[in-house]
């Protein structure tokens, strides 16, 4: 038991509303006196009392603490959700007021040295609890999405804040579903209100300003020894418990900064999650898979035009191609299923084609098998629909189908040099056997709705490999667009609509600095076509050559899996 003395060392000292100090009090509860500790229970409601410095103080007092903790909760559990909002009270940093012109702004305090060793003793503190009251996790999740800072807040504070909620997944498994959910809502929050041409329109701007170099500051820190997952950056120096980031690393958008730090730490979360020494833990990856993939169908897959928060299930499944072609076939179950709202079905065509263009670790081999699923869809769609009375070109009516166009007509554009790799005479058989004239000369006019830049390219690649000729259909189809002026003097001018089916592509490059470090890796970047490229498009292949002549052309002009392909039709 510790002694009085030890206590009053312990500064500050509480006193409590009905006389002496908690000092006093604890020593009579040693020696059977309750009667006083009776009363400090009941004055657990009042919130001075919650906001007692036990965190900052000896160890001997913060132990005592916890053990009366557990004994409070367990013997009067109408004290939990006090006792629980107190502890995640802590999960920030403590607030420091700064006094500018005259008003006082409260904003986190980064230079704490024990906020570490604080953070572990208030889930200590949080598991202490649990372990007395089996029913904490479902008390305790309201009050996590409750304390949830604004994103406004700095970046120190949101950056403890979801490291604490990771953290309490790791003890309380049960709320890890919940608690992945509350956290991608607030990224999403993020990504959705930072477009990316605004992101590179402050990097640019920040680039070419004649302003003072930013000084450093402190980032991300390491996760304490009960905790498994560590956040580990390149060109970064380890400072104690922090990571002190180069100030070029930081992004000049205030929002896109915050999104970085915060996509950083759900990267290492889910890459120390899955690997127990080094290794890859098949059971833990297969959890943490479900629980993504209902995060992903209940917050990304509704939501429009997201530039980064879905590289989450990128990054799971470049752990392994069995989670990769899990997450194909699960998307390819939405997109076909017409129970499904046709714009989730239309999305889940854009992450099909945007994943097999993008995914560096996806072979062929599956390439092939989703663009055969893709292209049966289609032309089973084309004998329902071609010769009924809906076979006209209506986005309203056929979205999916020319969702489903489009991510073929993408996938084709970044993989048709590995596809014919090798045997350039058995990839063109391939290529034909997937009829795409059909598909183009339909009734539907897919061309019409793609997106001109990925029709322009896929154009240009099945003429050069005479797979069908696009170029007459483009053409009528370009006279139907024809801007019209209504002012005889040249003013409203009628812009047509230049993407009908509002897609996206999901996996359009990564632009945040820090985080894309982790995403780099697996990528398939795009670079632009050469003079000389773009004339070799415009040369078709001739039929007849021989097996050899067609392996000394595939020389210079297919890459390996793991290096860039020519342009990118990137955000377009």
């Amino acid at each position: 038991m510790l002694g009085g003395d030890e206590f009053i060392s312990s500064p500050p000292r509480k006193t409590v509303r009905f006389g002496g100090t908690l000092t006093d009090i604890l020593l009579k509860y040693q020696k059977g006196e309750t009667t006083d500790f009776e009363l400090l229970k009941h004055q657990l409601s009042d919130p001075d009392i919650k906001k007692l410095p036990w965190l900052r103080r000896s160890r001997e007092v913060v132990e005592e603490y916890l053990g009366f903790l557990g004994n409070l909760v367990s013997a009067q559990t109408v004290h939990l959700r006090p006792c629980l909002r107190m502890i995640v009270s802590q999960f920030v940093p403590p607030r420091v007021t700064i006094r500018e012109d005259d008003v006082d702004i409260s904003d986190s305090d980064d230079d704490d040295e024990s906020l570490s060793e604080n953070f572990n003793t208030c889930h200590r503190a949080l598991q202490t609890v649990a372990r007395y009251v089996p029913s904490t996790p479902q008390f305790l999740m309201p009050i996590l999405v409750e304390n949830f800072p604004f994103i406004n807040k700095s970046e120190r504070t949101l950056e403890c804040y979801v490291h604490n909620l990771l953290r309490v997944t790791v003890y309380l498994p049960s709320l890890r579903l919940q608690i992945l959910e509350l956290i991608i809502e607030k990224l999403l929050k993020l990504d959705v209100s930072t477009p990316q041409q605004e992101i590179e329109d402050a990097e640019e701007t920040a680039n070419s300003s004649d302003s003072e170099e930013k000084s450093p500051e402190e980032g991300l820190f390491d996760m304490l020894p009960d905790c498994h997952f560590v956040y580990q950056e390149e060109d970064e120096e380890r400072k104690g418990n922090t990571i002190v980031s180069s100030s070029s690393e930081r992004m000049a958008h205030p929002l896109a900064e915050r999104l970085d730090i915060l996509m950083t730490i759900l990267f290492s979360y889910i890459k120390d999650i899955c690997h127990v020494d080094g290794k890859l833990d098949i059971n833990n990856t297969k959890d943490l898979y479900r629980d993504l993939v209902s995060v992903f169908d209940k917050l990304i897959l509704p939501t429009h035009a997201s530039c980064h928060v879905q590289y989450f299930m990128f990054y799971i499944c470049s752990f392994k191609l069995a989670l990769a072609e899990a997450f194909l076939d699960h998307l390819w179950k939405k997109l076909h299923d017409p129970n499904n709202p046709s714009v989730i079905r239309q999305t889940a065509g854009s992450y099909i084609g945007s994943f097999l263009a993008r995914a560096k670790f996806i072979p062929v081999v599956t390439v092939k098998a989703c663009l055969d699923l893709l292209v049966n869809w289609l032309h089973k769609y084309i004998d329902n629909q071609d010769t009924g009375a809906n076979a006209y070109c209506d986005v309203a009516l056929h979205g999916p189908f020319y969702s489903t166009c489009q991510t073929v007509f993408y996938t084709l554009i970044f993989r048709h040099k590995q596809l014919l790799d090798g045997n350039l005479r058995k990839g063109l058989s391939y290529l034909q056997s997937l009829n795409f004239e059909r598909i183009v000369m339909c009734q539907l006019n897919p061309l019409k709705i793609c997106i001109p830049s990925v029709v322009n390219l896929f154009a240009a690649i099945t003429r050069k490999y005479q797979l069908v000729f696009c170029y007459t259909i483009i053409e009528r189809n370009n006279r139907q667009f024809i801007p019209v002026v209504r002012s005889g003097a040249g003013g409203d001018l009628v812009q047509t609509c230049t993407n009908p089916l509002d897609s996206f592509f999901p996996f359009d490059p990564y632009v945040l600095k820090r985080s894309k470090k982790t995403i780099d890796p697996f990528y398939q970047f795009w670079e632009e076509l050469s003079a000389e490229d773009l004339e070799n498009l415009k040369k078709p292949i001739k039929r007849g050559t021989s097996e050899d002549e067609d392996d000394d052309f595939l020389k210079g002009e297919t890459p390996q899996n793991d290096g860039v392909v020519g342009i990118a039709p990137n955000s377009f």
